[in-house]
């Protein structure tokens, strides 16, 4: 970025909530069912229809606002905002304007670069989404699906602390790790069940005056919203050096060009004519209904990540990756309640078996070994019984094959234990440093990096069941005899 400028953003977040109905009917919000079969009178705004609170999605809301230390508004009112667009059956959506249900607030995010900072929120309110516009099921026409149409929608909105497209980055990705923990949202960008919005200006360094701010939307990804306010920022800095005028408008993303696009003039909030929403009566939130909620919510990601290194004394890295994934984190939880070998079971976790679920194309729910079984092998490495290659090499995968066996029992029936007669690897050891007379007398002119091809040579021998320590003591013996 040009030294010269700097760039100010805010981001609004919005969140398909995961309830079984809408937000103000009965209609289901299942994703992918057949287009227009999840729609009643009430979603499409007949006349004569009335709409009707849905207290888990308020639910699922004050979750949110209380896991982002916001204050939540106990007298909530709804509001019309009305607009013209296809996808918007009613001709307004029904929304919260001046009544948010929660205000405040701060996300704090690390940047890849290792930069902290606390991003603050100015609101998260209500609303309910729109339908969506199909453009590639028709040649002629864009069509309209009306399924999404009311489901339940939370809107996060940044105040304008957000610097860079990094900063951008390590915000969305906090927000989607935390609907997942809290189980409000399955955070799906490319679904749509999160989508991101960037208002993003730019200024002279220094400058007290905020430039002219331009909506960029359509980034169904986290990488793209990374690239979209890259490119905007530039692309503003661009036209301002050039003595022009950078216009007040939205602008769309194009994912495989890389670059925004115009699409409209930007919107001011009087073109809404927000008016009160006459058929919705407030929404009343008790002290004792927030307490409820409260009590209802697991350790957020921040709890876990101080646990992890301060108590169990994980390196930051470690944790993170551990915390980033909620079933990561619980599964490495009942490890160590059973086997306090931290490290070996953060390796675990997220070397061995998350290498195996993405190498199959599996999730940790559909994984079939259990936490014990996982702490079972981790004994019997830290025992002697087995050495950590046999285990991740020959014992998991066995074990995946039987998972109702026992990690002892496949040891004994494939004859995995590893092999502690001193004897037996001292032949071993002998045969491989006749074998390799001239690589003997190299390491003895000073070329010690070639000790760990004699041990693996050792190794190969015994078929990996050779005791790693021993070996290693018996090979330095013998050349430095």
């Amino acid at each position: 970025m040009n030294p010269d400028f700097e760039a100010v953003i805010g981001l609004e977040i919005h969140i398909q909530l995961q309830t079984l109905t809408k937000a103000f009917s009965s209609d289901a919000t299942e994703y992918g069912a057949m287009p227009n079969t999840q729609v009643s009178a009430i979603s499409l705004g007949h006349p004569g229809t009335l709409p009707k609170h849905n207290q888990a999605a308020i639910e699922k809301a004050i979750k949110m606002g209380l896991a982002l230390n916001c204050d939540i508004t106990r007298i909530n009112r709804y509001s019309r905002k009305n607009y013209f667009y296809a996808d918007l059956p009613k001709g307004y959506q029904i929304t919260q304007f001046d009544t948010p249900l929660c205000t405040n607030g701060t996300v704090p995010i690390k940047t890849k670069d290792g930069v902290s900072k606390s991003i603050g929120l100015i609101r998260i309110h209500m609303e309910e989404d729109t339908g969506k516009s199909m453009h590639d099921q028709d040649l002629y026409d864009t069509l309209v699906d009306y399924n999404r149409a009311g489901t339940p929608l939370i809107e996060v909105v940044t105040h304008p602390d957000i610097k860079t497209g990094d900063e951008a980055y390590a915000f969305v990705t906090e927000i989607r790790r935390l609907v997942r923990y809290l189980e409000i949202c399955d955070g799906n960008m490319e679904e749509g069940s999160l989508r991101c919005d960037a208002n993003i200006s730019v200024m002279p360094k220094g400058s007290k005056v905020f430039g002219t701010k331009v909506e960029v939307k359509n980034m169904n990804s986290i990488s793209n919203v990374k690239r979209a306010i890259d490119f905007e920022i530039h692309r503003q800095i661009e036209i301002i050096q050039n003595g022009g005028k950078v216009d007040g408008e939205t602008r769309g993303f194009n994912g495989l060009a890389g670059t925004t696009f115009s699409m409209r003039k930007k919107e001011a909030v009087n073109d809404y004519r927000y008016f009160p929403e006459p058929d919705l009566p407030p929404t009343i939130v008790t002290q004792e209904f927030i307490e409820q909620v409260r009590s209802e919510m697991p350790e957020l990601p921040g709890v876990l990540l101080n646990r992890f290194t301060n108590e169990y004394g994980l390196s930051e890295y470690d944790a993170s990756v551990l915390v980033d994934d909620k079933e990561s984190a619980h599964f490495f939880e009942e490890i160590v309640r059973l086997n306090k070998n931290y490290k070996a079971a953060s390796n675990w976790v997220s070397i061995t078996i998350r290498g195996y679920l993405n190498e199959n194309a599996l999730n940790l729910s559909q994984f079939s070994l259990t936490p014990n079984q996982i702490a079972e092998i981790i004994q019997l490495i830290d025992s002697g019984t087995i050495n950590h290659s046999i285990a991740s090499q020959k014992l998991f995968p066995e074990l995946i094959k039987s998972p109702d066996s026992s990690p002892k029992e496949l040891v004994e029936k494939l004859n995995l234990a590893t092999n502690n007669d001193t004897s037996f690897i001292e032949e071993l050891v002998e045969q491989v440093l006749q074998e390799f007379p001239e690589k003997v007398e190299e390491y003895k002119n000073g070329k010690t990096g070639l000790m760990g091809m004699f041990v693996g040579e050792v190794m190969k021998r015994s078929k990996g069941k050779a005791d790693p320590k021993i070996t290693n003591q018996l090979v330095s013996s013998r050349l430095n005899s």
